[in-house]
C-alpha cells in the first residue's frame, strides 16, 4: 500500500522537530546545539517551515523566509529543504514546492529565490526541475 503523506506548516513550538533533518542536511558536520542555537534565534525573526508526514514521522522539511528586497520585491526563499533519504524521489520535494508556491502567491510574493551549493549537482537539477534557473553566483565571507 502506498504511503500517504500530510503536508502542514510546522506549528512554532514543534520547530525544533526538524533539527535531526538539518543536521543530515549539513553533512552531520554543525553540532545539534548550534543548529539549536540558531533556530532558536531565527524564529522571532519570522522564519517558517513547512513539513510532511508518513503517520507522525516528520520526512520533508522546507524552511520559508518571507524577504522584501529592492531588487526582487516581496518573495519567498525556501531554506534547508530535504527529504529523508528512504523517502526521496516519491515527489515529496516536488509537493513541498508546490505548498510553497501556493502560499508565496497568497501572501503577494512576485518570486521565489534558494540558494544552492554548486557542488550539489543533484539539489541544483531538482531546483532546475522546479522552474528556477541560475541567475548569480553565492558569494561568502567567513569571519
Amino acid at each position: 500500500m502506498e504511503p500517504q503523506f500530510t503536508i502542514d506548516w510546522i506549528p512554532t513550538e514543534k520547530l525544533y522537530t526538524i533539527l535531526p533533518l538539518a543536521f543530515l542536511l549539513n553533512g552531520e558536520r554543525i553540532p545539534m546545539e548550534v543548529l539549536q542555537n540558531r533556530l532558536t534565534e531565527m524564529i522571532p525573526m519570522g522564519y517558517k517551515c513547512i513539513g510532511v508526514y508518513d503517520q507522525e514521522e516528520l520526512i520533508g522539511i522546507c524552511g520559508v523566509w518571507v524577504l522584501n528586497k529592492l531588487y526582487a520585491g516581496k518573495h519567498v526563499e525556501p531554506d534547508n529543504v530535504i527529504v529523508s533519504p528512504q523517502y526521496q524521489g516519491k515527489g515529496i520535494g516536488e509537493l513541498m514546492l508546490d505548498f510553497l508556491n501556493d502560499y508565496a502567491k497568497e501572501i503577494g510574493c512576485e518570486r521565489a529565490e534558494v540558494n544552492c551549493y554548486a557542488k550539489n549537482v543533484r539539489g541544483k537539477k531538482f531546483w532546475e526541475n522546479q522552474g528556477y534557473e541560475a541567475l548569480g553566483i553565492h558569494l561568502i565571507k567567513t569571519y
